[in-house]
């Protein structure tokens, strides 16, 4: 058997929260899943209205989380959606059980991950993501006695460094790889949403006593069991600074692996949607970073059109609508200002390990045609992440694209997925 709910939203993100408060509010039978084991998503990780007097992730956190509780939606925190077994059935499972969920539209808010690109020694002990030690950072990781670099390209990076300083950690230095001049432009541009440059301005307050150079990149960590200096690179010489940690990060690639499997039209790295989110499959929505990496402002401004439009409500949907554009063109001039530069293709060293869940090293992915032929040769985006690491940089580095929609999304067991699926459902699978 199933749960049958009106309205299914994947991703407790701020963008599924929004989609699923708005949905519920109006009387519908609405669920949120998630495989984290709180909503927040990575904007709002670390905040819990329930346990906070006063959240760290602000008001508007604690007035969405307030508004989801008070809505009626159910929440299933730590399920996966990983398997579509018949027309709007879902497959979730979490800790070896699995369930079946039944909708009748699906709002998909799964966001981003970052993207990271090989160099030499970026599998040492010490260097992570810089989302990664954002989040690590939210959840407690205490930074005091250690010298971080933070590196890469996104606004991301001056986020990650003020809370590097913030919680006492020394930050070495921020270097972000776009130029200057493209950097100036966005920031021209930024005079439309003067409160993203007061953001970015507070960021770079906290970090004053660190240098922060733009056209600059990371070149190699180095170490014996763990990093212990990182040499990057303008172009025109090569310095080494020594660090305890590097966070490093190349901006956000969706996490498209649900939409794709969905049959949603995938259009120039983001899912394709009209003006009220509404994917090339029926009954699907996407919001957030599947459409366009933006921030916090679109992802809440899409998951509440889609919410809308959800229980058929047109003109909430359409009032919202209207505001979007403007946000898209941020987005879009992000993707812009931190486009990667070509020089970042020539990092990884023939021995440099590309995919780490297979160990499969530059050498051994020179040549081949597509990704197709790498995984039947090397194994390469094979392992536990499916390709979630190295999928985005092999893209980047050999021009493969990852089309492949093949359930399960994420590893399950074969119990789960070999489960029968319920009889009015089967058609179509």
């Amino acid at each position: 058997m199933s749960d049958l709910f009106d309205v299914v939203v994947v991703g407790s993100g701020p963008g599924g929260i929004a989609a699923a408060t708005v949905a519920a509010e109006a009387g519908k039978r609405v669920c949120l899943l998630d495989d984290n084991a709180t909503p927040g998503g990575q904007i709002w990780r670390g905040g819990d209205v329930q346990t906070e007097w006063k959240p760290r992730q602000g008001k508007e956190f604690q007035g969405w989380m307030t508004r989801l509780r008070s809505s009626g939606c159910t929440v299933l925190q730590g399920w996966k959606a990983i398997d579509r077994p018949g027309p709007n059935l879902l497959r979730l499972e979490r800790n070896q059980e699995g369930r079946d969920v039944t909708f009748g539209a699906l709002i998909v808010a799964t966001g981003a991950r970052e993207r990271f690109l090989p160099f030499p020694g970026w599998t040492l002990p010490g260097v992570m993501g810089a989302g990664g030690l954002q989040a690590l950072l939210k959840a407690g990781l205490d930074p005091r006695g250690k010298r971080v670099v933070v590196a890469g390209t996104g606004p991301l990076l001056l986020a990650v460094a003020a809370g590097v300083a913030e919680k006492g950690g020394s930050v070495v230095g921020t270097y972000e790889q776009a130029p200057l001049m493209r950097l100036a432009n966005f920031g021209l541009t930024l005079l439309k949403h003067p409160q993203k440059l007061v953001e970015g301005a507070r960021y770079r307050i906290k970090t004053l006593g660190s240098p922060f150079r733009t056209g600059s990149w990371v070149v190699r960590a180095e170490g014996q069991e763990k990093v212990e200096s990182v040499t990057l690179t303008d172009g025109r010489k090569q310095w080494t600074v020594a660090c305890d940690w590097l966070a490093c990060g190349f901006h956000l690639v969706p996490n498209l692996e649900l939409p794709r499997l969905l049959g949603c039209r995938i259009r120039g790295g983001y899912v394709d949607v009209d003006r009220f989110q509404q994917s090339s499959v029926q009954g699907v929505a996407c919001v957030g970073e599947l459409t366009g990496v933006g921030g916090l402002d679109k992802t809440l401004l899409e998951g509440q059109i889609a919410g809308w439009a959800s229980v058929g409500r047109p003109m909430e949907a359409r009032a919202l609508a209207s505001k979007r554009p403007r946000l898209e063109q941020f987005a879009l001039g992000l993707d812009r200002a931190f486009a990667l530069r070509p020089e970042l293709r020539a990092l990884a060293e023939a021995e440099t390990v590309v995919c780490r869940c297979e160990d499969v090293t530059h050498a051994e992915l020179e040549g081949r045609s597509c990704s197709r032929e790498a995984k039947l040769h090397t194994r390469c985006g094979m392992g536990a992440c499916q390709g979630r690491v190295c999928g985005s940089a092999v893209e980047f580095l050999y021009g493969w694209e990852n089309t492949s929609s093949r359930p399960p999304v994420f590893p399950s067991t074969v119990a789960t997925l070999a489960a029968e699926v319920p009889a009015p459902y089967q058609r179509g699978r």
